[in-house]
């Protein structure tokens, strides 16, 4: 029996070959982690939004029996819901004295989980439900 007849053929898959699939996955990571970031923020701004919402609502039935939104707070766990944007959104009530039947609630986005990275930046909403993100009118936002 010859040797050359017991010899068998290795297949597999040289250095540059695998150099470019790797070069191809992390071109594509590179492309899909940011787009990845930006749908995790706007989802963390809805919730944030939703909780506007809520605390209006809050305000509003406070305004029917008090006649006045002066004295009005938001609550002390600062979230109507659990699973809440909070940790990515200080929210801030403003009330007056001067003008009591104003209020202004502020959601202001935090360094937590790149939160402050957002396009919309700060959101606001007041009694006269005027929407406003990043200090402008913006409907893409809100």
């Amino acid at each position: 029996m010859r040797m050359n007849s017991l010899k068998h053929q290795v297949g597999g898959f040289t250095l540059i070959e695998l150099m470019i699939v790797v070069a191809v996955v992390a071109i594509l990571a590179a492309i899909a982690y940011p787009s990845y970031q930006d749908a995790v923020r706007k989802s963390r701004r809805g919730q944030a939004k939703a909780d506007l919402v809520e605390y209006v609502q809050l305000a509003e039935r406070f305004h029917t029996t008090q006649n006045t939104y002066f004295g009005f707070a938001l609550p002390v766990t600062k979230s109507p819901r659990e699973t809440s944007a909070t940790a990515y959104y200080n929210l801030t009530l403003t009330t007056s004295a001067a003008t009591p039947n104003t209020f202004t609630i502020t959601a202001t986005p935090q360094t937590a989980g790149g939160q402050n990275r957002d396009t919309c930046g700060t959101l606001t909403i007041n009694q006269a439900n005027v929407r406003t993100a990043g200090g402008a009118s913006n409907p893409n936002c809100f």
